[in-house]
């Protein structure tokens, strides 16, 4: 059974910076459709950044030009960059790759 486990979330001020990691137990092949998601209370979870097929990223409009979804497929992990952080990105992130969930970490932006 793959596992992902998700790290790199705590609290930090608005306007600062954090970087989630996922690290899977399997190997990554292909990113296709891997990526990252938010749940914040009260709300349904969301699409926050994934890779599409090709080069393509995907990025909800809410956090374009601040947060960057990359990857080591050496490490079989991907990565969430978030900078310019808001009071409004706080949430449960997770990962989804090849369909399964990580367990989510804490993201909290408050001053």
């Amino acid at each position: 059974q793959v596992q992902l486990v998700e790290s790199g979330g705590g609290l930090v001020q608005p306007g600062g910076s954090l970087r989630l990691s996922c690290a899977a137990s399997g190997r990554i092949f292909s990113l296709n459709g891997m990526g990252w998601y938010r749940q914040a209370p009260g709300k349904q979870r969301e699409l926050v950044a994934t890779f599409g097929s090709g080069r393509n990223i995907n990025y909800a409009d809410s956090v374009k030009g601040r947060f960057t979804i990359s990857s080591d497929t050496a490490k079989n992990t991907l990565y969430l960059q978030m900078n310019s952080l808001k009071p409004e990105d706080t949430a449960v992130y997770y990962c989804n790759m090849w369909g399964l969930w990580g367990q989510g970490t804490q993201v909290t932006v408050s001053s």
